[in-house]
C-alpha cells in the first residue's frame, strides 16, 4: 500500500485547520467502545462539512484513512464512496459499513469505474447485483458473473440473458451461474457460441421422469374428457413421452416424418414442406421455422433426436437445406461433423425436454401480455413493466 501523505503538508488551509481536520479524522475512526453514538455523529457531520471545502489529496487522506473502520457515520461515509474514483476506491472494494441501499444509489448516481468496484466486491447482495444489471454495460456485468460472493435474483438474470443478446462473451459466463434456471438458457440458446449451446443441451434440459411418474394417471383422465381443457392439454404435452404427432400423421400427405425429410432431401425445403415437417415432429410453424433457419444447426440435431430419427435423417435434413457436408478436400465439412456429434452427445429425454421447451414458450400464455388480465389472444403489450418473469424469458426467445 502506498504511504498516506500527512495533509499537514498542504499550503492551501492553515494549520489549525489542518490539526482539525486531522483530530476529527481520528475521532470518528475510534472504535465503539471509545465514543458514544451521538459525539461520533457530531463529528462526522462537522468533518463532512470540512470535507466540502477540502482538496482532492485531503480526501483521498480521509478516506485512506476510514478504509478500514465500520464505525464512521454513515453520511460521511457515503459522501466519500461517491467521490472521485480514486477516493471512493478505498472504500467501495473492501469497507462493509454499506448496506444495498447504499450501494444501488451509488450504482445510479456514480460512474461506470463506481460500479465495477461494486461488482467486484467481496459480497454482492441480489438487490445490488440486480441494480447493476440494469445498465447494459459489459465490463461491469462480466465482473459481476465472475463474482463467486455476487448473488443473482432471477429478475436480474433474466436481464442478463437479455443483455448477452449484444455483449460478447455475455453468455458463457451466465451459463456457469448457478442461479440459471432451463427457459433461460433454453432463450439464450439461440444466439450463444457452440461450446455454449452443447453446455446448455447437456446441464439445463431436465429428462422429466419423475414428472412423467407423478402425472402418469392424469393422462388416461385427460383422454376421457376428450382433451378438452385446453390448459391441461397443454401442460400435458409437454411432460408425455411421444413427441411425434400422430394426428398430424394421419392428415399428412406423407407416410411418416422420415418421408418427408427424404422428399425434402432430394427436392429442397420450401415453406410448406417445412411447415408440414414441423407439424409431423409435434412443433409450431415458428419453432420449426426457428430451427430450420438457425445457422448453427444444434437445432436439428435436437429434433432429430427428440422425435427419434436415425441418424442419416439428420443428413437429409443437412441436405435439404442445401448446406455443404463435406469440404472441397473430400473432409467432413466441419460444422455438420460438429452437429453430428451434438447429436450423438444428446440423451432423448433432454433432446424432447428441450424442444418442448422452445415450442411451449411460444404458447399463448407465455406471450407478452398483462400479468393477470383476461386479455384476448393477439393483444400484446409494449411495456415490460407488465410482464412476468416466465412472460419476459419467452420474449428472449424468438426476440419478440
Amino acid at each position: 500500500m502506498a504511504e498516506i501523505t500527512d495533509i499537514s503538508d498542504s499550503q492551501e488551509a492553515g494549520r489549525a485547520r489542518r490539526l482539525l481536520f486531522r483530530r476529527l479524522i481520528d475521532f470518528v475512526a475510534l472504535p465503539a467502545t471509545s465514543v458514544a453514538p451521538q459525539d461520533r455523529s457530531m463529528g462526522g457531520d462537522i468533518l463532512l462539512d470540512m470535507l466540502f471545502h477540502a482538496s482532492k489529496e485531503e480526501r483521498l487522506f480521509c478516506a485512506k484513512r476510514l478504509k478500514v473502520t465500520k464505525e464512521a457515520p454513515r453520511r460521511l461515509m457515503r459522501y466519500l464512496a461517491q467521490s472521485d474514483i480514486e477516493i471512493a476506491r478505498c472504500l467501495l472494494e473492501d469497507n462493509e459499513v454499506y448496506d444495498s441501499a447504499d450501494l444501488c444509489e451509488f450504482v445510479d448516481k456514480t460512474t461506470i469505474d463506481h460500479r465495477l468496484l461494486i461488482a467486484g466486491r467481496k459480497r454482492v447482495s441480489p438487490a445490488v447485483a440486480e441494480k447493476l444489471c440494469e445498465r447494459e454495460e459489459g465490463a461491469v456485468l462480466k465482473r459481476l458473473l465472475k463474482n463467486e460472493g455476487a448473488t443473482i435474483s432471477e429478475s436480474g438474470m433474466d436481464m442478463l440473458v437479455q443483455h448477452s443478446r449484444k455483449i460478447e462473451g455475455l453468455a458463457p459466463l451466465i451459463i456457469k451461474r448457478l442461479e440459471l434456471i432451463p427457459s433461460q438458457a433454453m432463450a439464450m440458446f439461440w444466439w450463444s457460441d457452440g461450446p455454449t449451446r452443447r453446455t446448455i443441451l447437456q446441464r439445463q434440459a431436465a429428462e422429466r421422469t419423475e414428472l412423467v411418474d407423478l402425472c402418469s394417471d392424469v393422462f388416461a383422465v385427460a383422454a376421457q374428457e376428450g382433451w378438452s381443457d385446453p390448459v391441461a392439454r397443454k401442460t400435458l404435452q409437454l411432460i408425455e413421452r411421444r413427441q411425434r404427432n400422430r394426428p398430424a400423421i394421419e392428415k399428412s400427405p406423407y407416410d411418416s416424418l422420415e418421408q418427408a425429410i427424404e422428399v425434402a432431401a432430394e427436392q429442397g425445403l420450401d415453406p410448406e414442406l417445412a411447415q408440414e415437417i414441423g407439424f409431423l415432429a409435434g412443433v409450431k410453424p415458428i419453432t420449426i421455422a426457428k430451427i430450420l433457419s438457425d445457422p448453427g444447426g444444434e437445432g436439428l440435431a435436437v429434433l432429430c433426436k427428440a422425435t427419434g430419427l436415425k441418424r442419416p435423417y439428420l443428413t437429409s435434413l443437412w441436405k435439404a437445406l442445401r448446406r455443404p457436408l463435406e469440404l472441397a478436400e473430400g473432409d467432413p465439412h466441419p460444422q455438420f461433423a460438429y452437429v453430428q456429434e451434438t447429436y450423438e452427445l444428446l440423451a432423448v429425454a433432454k433432446a424432447q425436454t428441450t424442444l418442448r421447451y422452445w415450442n411451449w414458450s411460444l404458447s399463448s400464455s407465455y406471450s407478452p401480455r398483462m400479468a393477470g388480465a383476461a386479455a384476448e389472444d393477439g393483444a400484446e403489450l409494449t411495456t415490460d413493466e407488465t410482464y412476468s418473469a416466465s412472460q419476459r424469458t419467452a420474449r428472449l426467445v424468438f426476440g419478440r
